[in-house]
């Protein structure tokens, strides 16, 4: 059975569109079996559609591997292609962006998010949830990731002076990237986000527990499909009501992976400093006078001088050092994994050869 042509596939309302990588693979292929995007992802397995009910199927047993590069297995949002006949997944089609983060704990691990996003929805409270430093990680990842990001701030109703709230916002709003602040309750919500939710485009919500991501589903979905929950009154932290990522089909014609709230957010190693909001930071160190500046008492210093001139925000510099710490820590960690991973192949086969030159080819 041939992948069915793009031109007439059910996904369509599932984020199918002529134009991604996965459908220039197939029609330059013609490869046999059938189309499906990963909707659900669990412990046991995964959930796929082919534009219909979504349903269960099997993983390739590679995939199961200890060692394998987690960006080698599927995620929510994936494309694959299905056996013609039995559900399951025999390969996984090229992807136009990939958002991930480092897994929670002391061992860099890479967790994947969700693929295959054109616009990530950065939710983040404007209550005691609001956060400058974390909305930089955010932008960081997103970037990094090939899809666009959007800051949506919600409780706009909690919030008694927004201007001071986006005026702290205006390093990552001076990148060019849109600010939203609104009410989810409301049907004007809906309205103000109509550009990032148009017919064949992937949405993915991310932001901390309580920030408003399942109020904001159901707002999209005009529906109460999510649950909500209260939030702590002493830090606006609420408990995850999702408890797992899924893709959902939006009544316009896009669709919306929600996920998790996420308490903790390492950055991979791929992300860049610049996107973040800290190009002008970047610049400066680009003109000390020394090579390899560390921005502390060494002469010609432009960061130290925008410093103490006031031309730079002291909380500002200080997460940058921070993140710039933090992201040569993950490659250096990225880049172990992947030694670790290429020598485990190198034993493998030399095992290989050894059994065969000891015992003949089977």
């Amino acid at each position: 059975m041939e992948a069915r042509p793009v031109s007439s596939h059910p996904l369509r309302r599932y984020g199918w569109r002529d134009d991604l990588p996965a459908a220039e693979w197939l029609d330059r292929q013609r490869p046999e079996g059938r189309l499906a995007r990963v909707v659900e992802q669990h412990r046991s397995g995964y959930r796929v559609t082919e534009g219909g009910d979504d349903f269960a199927v099997g993983s390739p047993s590679a995939w199961t591997r200890r060692n394998i590069d987690p960006e080698a297995r599927a995620a929510v949002g994936d494309w694959v292609l299905l056996d013609p006949v039995h559900d399951q997944i025999l390969q996984l089609l090229p992807r136009s962006a990939l958002l991930s983060r480092g897994a929670a704990g002391e061992h860099y691990q890479r967790q994947l998010i969700a693929a295959n996003v054109d616009t990530v929805l950065v939710v983040c409270g404007l209550d005691g949830d609001f956060s400058p430093r974390r909305l930089e990680r955010y932008v960081m990842l997103v970037r990094a990731s090939g899809s666009e990001p959007v800051v949506v701030l919600t409780k706009r109703d909690l919030c008694a002076d927004l201007e001071s709230r986006l005026a702290e916002l205006s390093a990552i709003e001076g990148q060019g990237i849109a600010i939203v602040a609104l009410n989810a309750r409301e049907l004007a919500s809906r309205e103000s986000l109509e550009k990032w939710t148009l017919p064949g485009r992937t949405l993915v919500l991310v932001g901390s527990s309580g920030a408003g991501k399942s109020t904001l589903t159901n707002a999209l979905l005009g529906i109460e499909r999510q649950k909500t929950g209260a939030v702590r009154e002493t830090d606006s932290r609420g408990r995850h009501t999702t408890t797992h990522r899924a893709l959902i089909p939006l009544p316009g014609g896009a669709c919306l992976v929600d996920t998790p709230g996420m308490r903790e957010l390492k950055l991979t190693g791929d992300e860049d400093l610049a996107e973040g909001g800290f190009e002008d930071i970047e610049k400066l160190a680009g003109e000390c006078r020394f090579r390899d500046c560390r921005h502390d008492r060494e002469p010609g210093c432009a960061v130290r001088a925008a410093l103490e001139s006031g031309a730079l925000d002291a909380g500002r510099l200080a997460q940058y050092f921070k993140l710039h710490g933090e992201l040569a820590e993950a490659g250096q960690a990225q880049a172990a994994q992947r030694a670790k991973r290429q020598g485990d192949r190198v034993q493998t086969r030399a095992l290989h050869k050894r059994l065969d030159d000891k015992y003949g080819q089977h």
